[in-house]
């Protein structure tokens, strides 16, 4: 058995999101977060991307703990699934909102038995070998921890998503003197947020937004429509604070924006003025000017509050000429395209529409490139590896920390299923293992070649054509002519040529195996779709899916 450290990322590095390491000494594991992703347009019909967690399974008995650095979905958002299908580990740590929303979660997912355990920052508790401390830190939803791991080879630091955020809208900063103390310790490898490295200076300040919304709310005359993350709860805060300013109602509108508002006001994080919340039903009983909808969807998700009322498909809210929309968000890299389509849609509409481009009405919860400087020289570790973040955003994070003294070849640009061995005699990568990504497929866990999700891929691309035809059992003779149905093929439809000849070829094809005496349907049937690819693929240099359906009376 190794005494090495072994950090093992199951997702985060080489992506935006499902963050998730396994930290692994002497047989025993702590996990850090348990994040999903969410789809992009070519993954037809699947609901949520996670980490594969395969390399767990089997091992519930050797899992210590689950530390959660935050209540983010890339970070939290796997975890009812890892739960299901890997076991329950001894205790789940977090911070009090963190550990709020997840429990929430998992109520939903029948898992009110986890072990869920508020960890207040600073208090360190034993897990096996492991001596495991959260240390607080900003960024845009509260209750931010980065995850400190101790053994007797050596320590780690999971920074987590951060800022060094001067005035937090909280007024609670990061604990840079705790951050300091750790690097006079020695702390041996960095764990780092990779996201904003790609972004010169220091991030702008979450209280600096609010002021921004109240100047661009105090211009609008009709309704105001806010969306930004439902987590973030900050800037929800912050909504409210400008209503109240403008003598405006606020409806809080998508599940969960008022599950995790709910949440966070019952914890003393966040609260609302007497009277100025509204249920979405309410919204036609004020005037447009007294009203404020503060709503999901800034990433254009299909099915987000935002989307529906675009699409005049939402129960409560429809936009109209008029209305304000404000972006209090960026596009995750990947959603830009549908993130325009849905401003697209609004100004069709002939609604209004305000990003950050327009004015400073979103502030990015990471670090830019001083910060992740300022985050290496504090903590002074002996090895960094860049996590969060792609391909480039590990490399310019790697550039950033040979920039502040860490010798190049203590620097690891890693990638998922790449674990990195650590001890007091050095660090090098160890044996590759399998990574990649679950689908989440209804109630249904789908590897990314099942063949549900390449029969979408099929049929989206080159469409669908059922054969359907009646043979006598005795002697396979055709009873009636074979019908042929097509969904997706401009070429083809039921009464044309083309049609026609493929129906003569099916009647050539059932003709043929009642000749050579074939009784079994499945080789009558096969035959068929052999056939009939061929001939489409020859006519139209298209490869549809074949259904061919064969009965026998």
């Amino acid at each position: 058995m190794s005494d090495k450290l072994r950090v093992l990322p199951l997702g985060g590095l080489g992506e935006i999101g499902k963050n998730m390491s396994v930290v692994e000494y002497r047989g025993r594991i702590v996990i850090v977060d348990t994040g999903l992703k969410f789809p992009t347009p070519e993954m037809l019909g699947i609901d949520l991307v996670l980490p594969d967690f395969s390399y767990l399974r089997g091992r519930a008995d050797d899992i210590e703990a689950i530390v959660l650095t935050h209540g983010h979905e890339d970070h939290v958002g796997a975890l009812p699934y890892v739960l299901r299908e890997v076991g329950m580990p001894k205790k789940i740590y977090g911070g009090a909102l963190t550990v709020g929303m997840v429990r929430s979660k998992l109520d939903e997912h029948k898992l009110g038995n986890a072990p869920l355990t508020e960890l207040p920052a600073g208090q360190v508790v034993k897990a096996g070998p492991f001596e495991i401390e959260l240390i607080h830190l900003a960024h845009s939803i509260p209750d931010m921890r980065g995850v400190l791991i101790k053994t007797d080879a050596a320590s780690v630091f999971f920074t987590g998503d951060y800022k060094f955020d001067q005035t937090p809208v909280d007024g609670r900063p990061a604990d840079v003197a705790r951050l300091a103390k750790l690097g006079d310790e020695g702390l041996t490898l960095l764990c780092g947020d990779s996201t904003n490295a790609d972004r010169a200076g220091i991030a702008l300040s979450e209280s600096a937004v609010g002021p921004a919304l109240y100047e661009t709310f105090s211009r609008c005359k009709g309704r105001i429509i806010v969306t930004s993350f439902a987590s973030n709860i900050h800037r929800v805060q912050q909504v409210i604070d400008a209503a109240e300013k403008l003598n405006r109602k606020v409806a809080l509108v998508g599940r969960s924006m008022r599950k995790n508002f709910n949440i966070a006001s019952n914890l003393g994080v966040a609260k609302a003025p007497e009277g100025i919340l509204i249920q979405p039903r309410e919204i036609e009983d004020f005037p447009d000017e007294r009203v404020v909808v503060m709503s999901t969807g800034s990433q254009g998700e299909p099915f987000s509050a935002l989307r529906r009322m675009a699409n005049n498909d939402h129960r409560d809210v429809s936009l109209h000429s008029g209305d304000t929309i404000v972006f209090s968000a960026s596009p995750v890299p990947g959603n830009e395209r549908a993130v325009n389509e849905t401003i697209d849609t609004i100004y069709e509409i002939g609604a209004s529409v305000i990003t950050a481009k327009d004015a400073p009405i979103h502030a990015s919860g990471h670090g830019s490139r001083e910060e992740i400087k300022m985050m290496i020289n504090l903590t002074k570790p002996k090895y960094v590896l860049p996590v969060h973040g792609d391909f480039q955003r590990i490399r310019l994070h790697s550039e950033l920390a040979q920039q502040v003294g860490i010798p190049e070849e203590n620097i690891f640009k890693g990638r998922n299923g790449l674990p990195l061995e650590v001890g007091p005699d050095g660090a090098a990568f160890g044996k590759e293992v399998k990574s990649g990504v679950i689908y989440v497929d209804g109630i249904d866990l789908a590897d990314p070649e099942d063949a549900a999700l390449r029969d979408r891929r099929t049929i989206s691309g080159d469409g669908i054509v059922f054969v359907v035809a009646t043979i006598a059992a005795d002697n396979g003779d055709v009873v009636v002519d074979p019908e042929i149905i097509v969904r997706g093929i401009g070429s083809l439809d039921e009464d044309n040529e083309l049609t026609d000849e493929l129906r003569d070829l099916v009647e050539d094809s059932l003709e043929d195996s009642a000749k050579n005496g074939v009784k079994n349907l499945e080789l009558i049937q096969s035959d068929l779709h052999d056939r009939v690819a061929a001939f489409i693929h020859k006519r139209l240099k298209r490869r549809p899916m074949v259904v061919p359906v064969v009965v026998e009376v």
